[in-house]
């Protein structure tokens, strides 16, 4: 009776015996994620949306970049307004301090959110991003640090010099055999992220390239750690995914800030284990010379020079194409390009990209879950279809670009190759003495 007496006066006083216990490995994971509306700022939202049909898929977003995004500079970020109305969700109407009514629309302004989200933002060069879904912490970004990478080159900072000393010397079973050295590239890509532990994905249901009907309940992307927008061969790529137009076949205009950009890109993946090695095996094989130098400038030239494309001069580039996508006017409006897992989550989580379901594999046992890492999709970006895409999901810039060159300049058009657990083609078209588009195929 005393036990019964007692139990019922804590619960009267409040008291939970359990309450100050360390949160399990759960529930500290949950606690270190945040929504990708805690990222990308309310206010470009509010100025740049208010014309816009918008809303996302049913998903918790999660991002990103203490060290490295700059809000003045991610609210740059744009392209075309959707033309189609996106889903928008319950999660997300409740990031944009909503409420939903029954029937699906918006109405009300929460202003217990607003209250809170004025008393967050705050001090020491540290604001809250986005709004505060129920359970998780605000993610706080350090603001102006993609304005950095705007400096040139040589008056930035940058990583330490990978130390990876005889890795990066191509065998010669390697120097011999393609399928080899782009697995060792694969070895290398020290950043390449866990499924399941730096993010997840739904596949949804899977479908024929002809079927345009979306299987997709949700979005691609159910969440990304925060921490991998700190790496800063990441940050440094996403500070160049709004410096192009996506219509096919409008002329480009690269400021001297953009280039800038792209020079410390360069030099911070220069800096990494598959770039080094892709210099070694490039200078063995004598298809560039030794200096370290002449050969960053190569890649530059490679991935940001420009060129015509659509009928249009200096309207496209291989990193404008191959990572950031572009729209064909002529005919029939199509995605072209678009093959990057990072400006598919971005643009996904800004209600740009609608995904639709994943192509169903060629080989059978080989249906796509959580955990896979070469996926074969169909999305729309602003309102125009994707109707096939390949993509290689949580790789590294650093990885991809040197894959890409590497088959660029030592194999064909088909580049069967296996990259870990995956038995891939890696696509390679050239434009002249330029890349014109290359992607994986299953």
């Amino acid at each position: 009776m005393e036990g019964l007496i007692k139990g019922l006066i804590d619960v009267a006083l409040g008291h939970d015996e359990n309450r100050n216990e360390d949160p399990g490995p759960r529930d500290r994971q949950e606690q270190s994620r945040s929504t990708w509306a805690q990222v990308v700022s309310g206010e470009e939202q509010d100025e740049n949306d208010s014309d816009r049909p918008h809303g996302s898929k049913q998903s918790h977003w999660n991002r990103q970049e203490q060290s490295h995004l700059g809000r003045a500079e991610w609210d740059n970020v744009d392209s075309e307004p959707s033309r189609r109305p996106h889903k928008i969700s319950q999660m997300q109407a409740a990031h944009e301090g909503y409420e939903r009514n029954d029937d699906g629309g918006r109405h009300g302004y929460n202003q217990n959110y607003s209250r809170r989200k004025d008393e967050e933002e705050n001090k020491d060069g540290w604001e809250t991003v986005g709004k505060r879904p129920p359970r998780q912490q605000p993610h706080k970004i350090q603001m102006g640090q993609w304005n950095g990478y705007k400096r040139p080159s040589t008056e930035q900072e940058y990583s330490d010099e990978a130390e990876v000393g005889a890795k990066i010397e191509p065998s010669e079973e390697e120097l011999s055999d393609l399928s080899q050295a782009c697995s060792k590239i694969w070895e290398l890509d020290l950043n390449r992220l866990v499924p399941g532990k730096d993010y997840e994905i739904d596949c949804g249901g899977g479908k024929k390239v002809y079927q345009k009907e979306d299987l997709a309940e949700g979005s691609l992307f159910t969440w990304l750690s925060e921490d991998i927008f700190r790496r800063p061969t990441f940050s440094r790529f996403c500070s160049l995914l709004d410096n192009y137009n996506p219509n096919e076949g409008c002329k480009e205009v690269i400021t001297s800030e953009e280039k800038q950009e792209q020079a410390a890109f360069i030099e911070e993946i220069s800096r990494t284990a598959p770039i080094k090695y892709l210099h070694k095996y490039l200078s063995r094989k004598g298809i560039l010379s030794e200096s370290y130098q002449d050969f960053k400038r190569t890649l530059t030239t490679l991935w940001f020079d420009l060129y015509g494309r659509g009928g249009a001069s200096a309207s496209s580039s291989a990193f404008e194409h191959v990572f950031v996508g572009e729209i064909k006017q002529r005919g029939e409006e199509e995605v072209s390009g678009f093959h990057n897992w990072l400006q598919f989550y971005l643009e996904e989580a800004k209600g740009r990209v609608d995904y639709q379901g994943y192509i169903f594999p060629r080989r059978r046992g080989q249906t796509p879950d959580s955990e896979t890492q070469l996926l074969t999709i169909q999305f729309e970006w602003n309102g125009v279809l994707k109707a096939v895409s390949s993509t290689l999901v949580g790789v590294s810039p650093e990885f991809e670009i040197a894959l890409y060159t590497l088959c660029f300049f030592m194999g064909g058009e088909d580049n069967h190759i296996e990259l870990g657990p995956y038995q891939v083609n890696i696509k390679c078209y050239r434009f002249g003495d330029r890349i014109g588009s290359v992607f994986p195929m299953a």
